[in-house]
């Protein structure tokens, strides 16, 4: 084990995502792309949403059940740049604050922060074009 093991349950992830993913559908600048992407019906969202949960399952808690490459989903839309990322972390962490316990918030933010720079890191790499390094900040 590399630290403290969060206490939250899939009960927990579920609701986390659900109230995330509402917070996402209402925001100026990540609504659109979502519902861009996502069409504008309960059951898609709601497809959508057992998705990252089973991620987010699998991720927290190790349960089985996620197969998925998030990298690539990212690349595929050219709408998500790096700087969503950090209004993507801020709505996750108001989320994460309100539902769940201390130590289980910095848990599972820490994680998010380290899977959102890995994310916007392996983004600017795969959008480089002109053979330069990518921008680290």
């Amino acid at each position: 084990m590399y630290g403290p093991r969060i206490e939250a349950s899939q009960a927990d992830i579920e609701r986390v995502v659900s109230r995330f993913y509402a917070q996402v559908r209402g925001h100026p600048v990540l609504g659109p792309i979502f519902c861009e992407r996502i069409s504008d019906d309960a059951h898609a969202w709601a497809e959508h949403e057992a998705k990252i949960t089973t991620f987010w399952a699998k991720a927290l808690l190790y349960e089985s059940g996620y197969s998925g490459n998030p990298m690539m989903v990212h690349a595929t839309v050219p709408a998500i740049q790096t700087k969503h990322f950090a209004i993507w972390l801020g709505l996750f962490d108001r989320v994460l604050s309100e539902e769940l316990t201390e130590q289980d918030c910095e848990i599972w933010s820490h994680m998010a922060h380290r899977i959102g720079r890995g994310l916007s890191l392996g983004l600017e790499s795969l959008r480089e074009t002109d053979g330069r390094p990518p921008k680290l900040t």
